[in-house]
């Protein structure tokens, strides 16, 4: 099962379940998901081949949908389920294939197409880089800088570090030969139903009005929710409005249950 970190306590209102993105984890969202654990229990997951997530040969939303849906029957489902970029992808799989898990969905800054860009720049990059010489985190970051374009990535690539053991705590190999899946969405039959929110940085490109055809086509309650001035790491650039756009979400599911 895939490796939790949970905040909070259960109360009367439903639990909430986080999908982290590619090269994320659970830990990248514990700021947020200990401020929503105020009004319900949030459970934040390390997907395959992160964090301390069993490593696999295999990286498709289908199994991705699956780990996910293996922890929400574990906790008693349905659950509120969040997930972001790569992680709303299989979230967005989860709730077409097993829609009475899902108390509600929402999706964070993706949409269910294919994508023409791919991140094998950046498991190729992390690959490259030799960490059996480093003593602290500040040596990686050294490493990192020249060899990734956007700066702001470096921290975030740093916290998938561990310095004891000198190694990522992501299975590249696997990332990188599945990136072609990664960027895909698969082809799906039917729709969900049920309440879903896309909520997107207002500055990213990753959910175009061209998508919302085929968002509606599969997800007919659909709403759209931007957040200003933020990009496609919405939660880390507008953490605060984030917070506030979910609990608003949140607690409106919860009343109307």
């Amino acid at each position: 099962m895939l490796n939790q970190i949970t905040h909070g306590t259960p109360t009367a209102a439903r639990p909430l379940l986080i999908v982290h993105g590619l090269y994320g984890s659970a830990r990248n969202w514990g700021v947020i998901a200990k401020r929503l654990s105020d009004a319900r229990q949030v459970v934040a997951v390390d997907q395959r081949n992160h964090g301390a997530s069993p490593r696999t040969e295999s990286h498709s939303y289908p199994d991705m949908a699956a780990d996910l849906a293996e922890v929400i029957e574990a906790h008693g489902a349905p659950m509120h389920v969040m997930g972001h970029s790569m992680g709303g992808k299989a979230a967005m799989v989860l709730a077409l294939t097993r829609p009475e898990l899902i108390a509600s969905l929402t999706v964070a800054d993706i949409a269910p197409v294919a994508y023409g860009h791919s991140q094998l720049k950046y498991a190729e990059a992390m690959r490259g880089i030799d960490l059996s010489g480093i003593e602290r985190r500040s040596d990686v970051q050294a490493l990192l800088e020249p060899v990734i374009d956007d700066p702001a990535l470096v921290p975030f690539f740093l916290q998938s570090v561990d310095v004891k053991t000198k190694s990522w705590v992501l299975n590249l190999d696997t990332l990188a030969r599945e990136m072609p899946k990664i960027m895909e969405f698969p082809e799906m039959s039917g729709s969900f139903s049920g309440p879903t929110l896309f909520l997107t940085g207002a500055a990213s490109d990753y959910v175009s009005r061209e998508d919302r055809p085929r968002i509606t086509a599969l997800f007919p309650q659909a709403r759209f929710v931007k957040i200003p001035e933020a990009g496609h790491w919405l939660h880390a650039d507008k953490p605060r409005e984030f917070e506030a756009a979910m609990r608003a979400w949140l607690d409106r599911q919860d009343k109307a249950s």
